[in-house]
């Protein structure tokens, strides 16, 4: 990355099109870096300790390392690449990357009657400046295409660089829509699971056969469920065994045995190794303990 940043004339005209940008840039501060440029007007300058008010929006993307910001509207949080970060005018805030990790940013400032009334209609909202979406090649274009066409500053460039600043909004809304959807079908496929897997604790079942009935491929599926749960779907599903058999155990008539070969264990000695390892005990010495006899 080149460092690279540019304040903008704008006129009238500019203004009139309803959306038109005032700065742009890419900065890449390394660890133990200082932040920000002191080059920058100080009508945009800050340090840690004041903080800064624009009376304008700027919407920033940051693509490696991470840092934290902090705003009038929101708490001290952290930012990690992947984060689009958003300021309000009149709104004061700070922020500043990891010393450790130092960070990249792409921005780019702008106002106009089109962003105002996102904001009053609550697309963007001042109490949730800091938007996670991962790194998207779409929205990283976007942001060189806007800093290219300002090198040369063409006739006509305002209109089709506030064209490109819409779009990037445009995409990182969609983005947040399209993932709280995949997040919610997520959820109703995990949740899926997790019943498939009850109704066949003692049937010979798989998560391999799971994903194939919910059918999703397996790889997908197992990340998912292990994101969802903390546990891959194989281990889901030995624990719930592991949890019926606790319960057949306090049964002293049910021969031990009998309920291994019940839930599916490929043998006595499979069904006692995978319950010490997550109960702690043998099923004979659980046993013992859920009947009261005490050794």
């Amino acid at each position: 990355m080149i460092n690279y940043y540019k304040y903008l004339p704008v006129s009238r005209e500019d203004e009139n099109w309803g959306l038109c940008v005032l700065n742009t840039g890419c900065t890449h501060i390394g660890p133990t870096g200082s932040y920000p440029f002191k080059t920058h007007p100080a009508h945009h300058y800050f340090n840690w300790d004041m903080g800064r008010v624009l009376n304008e929006y700027q919407i920033i993307y940051i693509t490696r390392g991470k840092g934290t910001f902090e705003s009038d509207s929101c708490k001290l949080r952290e930012i990690k690449a992947g984060t689009i970060i958003i300021l309000f005018p009149g709104e004061r805030h700070r922020y500043k990357p990891d010393s450790e990790t130092g960070w990249d940013e792409y921005w780019v400032g702008i106002k106009g009657d089109i962003i105002d009334n996102l904001v009053k209609k609550n697309f963007l909202k001042p109490d949730n400046p800091s938007i996670y979406i991962g790194f998207h090649e779409g929205i990283f274009k976007l942001f060189n295409s806007v800093i290219e066409v300002t090198k040369t500053e063409n006739t006509g460039y305002q209109p089709l660089i506030s064209g490109a600043a819409l779009h990037l909004m445009g995409n990182f809304h969609f983005i947040l829509k399209q993932n709280a959807v995949e997040c919610e079908e997520k959820e109703v496929i995990i949740n899926k699971a997790r019943l498939l897997f009850r109704s066949n604790i003692v049937n010979d079942f798989s998560p391999e056969q799971a994903a194939e009935e919910l059918q999703v491929g397996y790889s997908w599926f197992r990340k998912a469920f292990k994101s969802y749960t903390g546990l891959s779907p194989g281990q889901y599903y030995i624990q719930l065994k592991i949890e019926r058999a606790k319960e057949l155990l306090n049964n002293p008539a049910t021969p031990i045995k009998q309920i291994a070969y019940d839930l599916g264990f490929d043998s006595y000695f499979y069904f006692s190794k995978m319950f010490k390892e997550k109960t702690g005990i043998t099923p004979t010495d659980y046993r013992k303990r859920a009947i009261g006899v005490i050794y």
